[in-house]
């Protein structure tokens, strides 16, 4: 009588088929675990049984094929057990009808995990085309240009299981000149995404009517509060949103900045790089009534060429293996662009070597430039040290 249960599992976990060389062998594992099986099963004693393998194959298949190849793996897993067990005399008695129902029990199995993983990638795919269709539809399409200014915008999703993030970016032509906002609600899913909705609203209508920055500030921050006031439990008092506003006067000679709580903003001039901290700290917008400090402008030169780079904190916590933050500061520094565009294509890459592709957070880039640096507007990327 064959031992039919004999060593179980002998081929488990030597493919190691996530490794990315491996991958193009994937689709052969089931068969080659059959091939490996029926080897075994013929060069050995008759008493052994190479029931794993025969099991394992259509299992695999399930989970890493489709259907069809995962009816195509079991049956063939009970045909070459059944012309083994007929070859060594096993097929018509107990322990030999034993093995094959079990072999035919794993294949229907497989057959039912297959469908289910099937079923659940689908529902999985169909949540996240809502979430990316939801964030498409509140986040604005930014114009490339609004008089003397070149804009670029680039937004990259850490994709957690189609989770809608929190991070908002808008900019708008206004009798105030050029106004621009980047911010990022505390938390995610739909929560955040009416905040963002909130906060952009706020800003579109605000950026109009308010005259200066402060005023712009203190409309987001009521409807924030009012939105924040709608909610339950510790959102309730612990929601908010950090951000920067930015204003670009008709001249664009100057910029004014108005930070509440965010990342600092980067200015870009000919080869060189300044952090703009804001002069005196505030608190996030909606948290506005723990501490009644009036905002405060902060205004510095935009000469031509200067790029001012806005971002948030999904870019600057970003980590290498060995724990180490990505400094756009530090890797920008004596490096120059063509445009915008070139600036967050280059920052994008940047920070996809640093973490190795490992995007834990989400993450929105804004980057304006003013005309006029004689570098080619319209010309290659000059992106390089500089000499």
């Amino acid at each position: 009588m064959r031992a039919p249960n004999a060593r179980r599992g002998t081929a488990a976990g030597r493919g190691r088929p996530g490794r990315p060389p491996l991958r193009p062998l994937l689709p052969l594992l089931p068969a080659l675990l059959l091939v490996a099986g029926a080897y075994l099963d013929y060069v050995t004693s008759p008493h052994f049984s190479a029931e794993a393998f025969y099991t394992a194959a259509p299992m695999t298949a399930a989970a890493l094929l489709s259907l069809r190849a995962t009816v195509l793996a079991g049956l063939g897993a009970c045909l070459v057990d059944a012309a083994l067990l007929h070859h060594f005399g096993f097929l018509g008695d107990s322990g030999g009808r034993s093995e094959l129902a079990a072999v035919a029990t794993v294949w229907a199995l497989a057959v039912l995990v297959n469908r289910l993983m099937y079923l659940s990638d689908v529902r999985l795919a169909s949540a996240r085309r809502v979430a990316l269709a939801v964030q498409r539809a509140v986040l604005p399409r930014l114009p490339p240009s609004i008089g003397c200014l070149r804009i670029a915008v680039r937004y990259r999703s850490a994709v957690g299981d189609a989770e809608i993030g929190g991070d908002l970016y808008g900019v708008q032509d206004s009798p105030y000149g050029v106004r621009c906002v980047i911010g990022d609600v505390r938390g995610k899913g739909l929560e955040a995404v009416k905040a963002v909705d909130v906060a952009l609203g706020a800003f579109r209508e605000g950026a109009e009517d308010a005259p200066a920055l402060p005023g712009l500030a203190a409309r987001l921050e009521r409807a924030l509060r009012r939105e924040a006031s709608g909610r339950s439990g510790p959102e309730r008092v612990e929601g908010f949103v950090t951000g920067v506003l930015a204003e670009f006067p008709p001249a664009c000679a100057e910029l004014r900045l108005v930070n509440r709580g965010h990342p600092p903003p980067l200015l870009l001039s000919d080869g060189t790089v300044r952090t703009l901290e804001p002069s005196e700290p505030a608190l996030p917008l909606a948290l506005g009534d723990l501490g009644a400090v009036p905002d405060r402008t902060d205004t510095v030169p935009f000469p031509p060429g200067a790029t001012l780079f806005l971002y948030t904190d999904g870019l600057t916590e970003a980590r290498d293996r060995d724990g180490v933050f990505y400094d756009p500061e530090t890797t920008l520094a004596g490096r120059r662009f063509a445009g915008p565009d070139a600036l967050l294509e280059a920052v994008l890459a940047d920070v996809t070597r640093h973490t190795g592709g490992r995007i834990t957070d989400d993450m929105a880039l804004l980057a304006i430039t003013r005309d006029g640096n004689g570098n080619g507007e319209e010309g290659e990327d000059v992106d390089g040290p500089e000499a």
